[in-house]
């Protein structure tokens, strides 16, 4: 099935894939393979995952919208990054910020948002699976 993931800023990635693995709001994980029916859904602030025989890539996506249709499947992110293009010192430090502000506040639902952005980032960057 050909896999697109899109931001404001560009196509993050184009191509052919096997199956597509996203985390969707209300929905929890839902993995895309070909034939799939048609679906559209609001993405959370986590990892998705591009999975062919060949490789597999895992990007950060940071909201959005999934939309599978006749054998596609689009991501529709505000920010997609690949692991590349990741700065991991900064992830870090941004994490460090959220959890500080969530410390002083536990309701505060901007750090919350960038704690959960943070530790995507890092979880992509570095490989490790994490909740997803």
């Amino acid at each position: 099935m050909q896999v697109e993931v899109v931001s404001p800023e560009r196509i993050t990635y184009s191509g052919e894939a096997d199956m597509v693995v996203v985390r969707t709001v209300g929905g929890g994980d839902i993995a895309f393979q070909p034939g799939h029916v048609p679906f559209i859904g609001v993405l959370q602030i986590s990892q998705a995952k591009i999975i062919s025989d060949a490789a597999g890539e895992t990007f950060a996506v940071h909201s959005g919208f999934v939309q599978s249709a006749n054998n596609k499947v689009t991501i529709l992110s505000d920010v997609s990054e690949a692991k590349d293009d990741i700065d991991v010192a900064r992830a870090e430090a941004a994490k460090a910020r959220a959890e500080a502000a969530l410390s002083a506040d536990e309701a505060d639902e901007e750090a919350e948002a960038a704690l959960r952005r943070a530790n995507t980032r890092i979880m992509v960057a570095t490989g490790a699976d994490g909740t997803h």
